[in-house]
């Protein structure tokens, strides 16, 4: 099992003559019509864990909602289905947009409209950049896994057991029950790193490789931390990480704001918030 301490140690350090753009543009996709917040959680949580710049598309109707939302965090309005998601006629814009990014993260609150879903499986095998998938850009795949494959890039899922069980058609039971092997076995078969969260989550390599978390608690069982996540995660990526590192970094660090905010306040009011308002105190020890 791989040593969370060696990833770590191998965090990017910044030069005292370093600038933005040494950082990483994190492309966000997200959002849509009642899921804002999810497009904000993902898109804050990048901005806070170092991203250099960060960008968020979303459908031109809630275009207003996020550019006052979002201060640090750059806002751009593309094409929009009548669900305010992000419609195929933005694949032109957005694939223009994506060169100029380092990665892209993709899914959440970006809803099950079937355009904005054919969107997302579009966009996976065009934009030559590492991309993560959480959420709806994981759900975009049921039926779809061999779209998995054409991957432009280093590609990394992020699904809880709920929508694992739904890309594989099995049992929510037989998941759980096998998770470790079932997270190898994709990772493997699909070339992809696999983040398959709940208690002690799983992140698996393509190679083999895997890491058992440690860190969070059962506070953090509540909406949006996993967007708080998939922003970590795109934005250790944006700013070099090799894609098993990022990742296993952004689990085990995300689990330590979640713990964090559980001393302060508390399993039950815990919420997505607290973790971004933790990440700043987690995050300091890596320099």
């Amino acid at each position: 099992m791989t040593n969370i301490d060696d990833i770590l140690k191998g965090f990017p350090k910044r030069a005292p003559d370093a600038n933005k753009r040494d950082f990483g543009h994190v492309l966000v996709i997200a959002g849509s019509n009642g899921y804002t917040g999810a497009a904000y959680l993902t898109s804050q949580a990048a901005i806070l864990s170092g991203s250099g710049l960060v960008t968020l598309a979303v459908g031109k109707s809630i275009y207003p909602i996020m550019a006052e939302k979002l201060t640090e965090v750059m806002v751009k309005p593309f094409f929009e289905t009548k669900d305010y998601s992000l419609s195929l006629l933005a694949e032109k814009e957005l694939l223009s947009f994506s060169e100029k990014c380092t990665c892209a993260a993709i899914g959440p609150g970006i809803s099950r409209n079937k355009e904005t879903q054919g969107l997302v499986r579009s966009l996976l095998g065009k934009i030559g950049k590492p991309m993560i998938l959480d959420a709806d850009g994981i759900n975009a795949f049921a039926g779809h896994l061999d779209s998995l494959k054409k991957a432009a890039a280093s590609l990394i899922l992020t699904p809880h057991v709920g929508e694992m069980a739904r890309l594989l058609e099995k049992d929510i039971d037989e998941v759980k029950n096998n998770r470790k092997d079932i997270a190898l076995e994709f990772a493997h078969q699909y070339n992809i790193v696999l983040v398959l969260k709940g208690h002690e989550t799983i992140v698996a390599g393509p190679d083999g490789a895997f890491y058992v978390n440690t860190t969070g608690n059962a506070g953090m069982a509540t909406g949006g931390t996993g967007d708080v996540l998939t922003g970590m995660i795109a934005s250790f990526v944006g700013q070099g990480m090799d894609a098993f590192d990022a990742t296993a970094a952004g689990v085990y660090l995300h689990g330590l704001a979640g713990d964090a905010a559980l001393k302060e306040k508390g399993a039950l009011s815990l919420i997505a918030t607290d973790l971004l308002n933790k990440l700043p105190e987690v995050l300091k020890k890596l320099g």
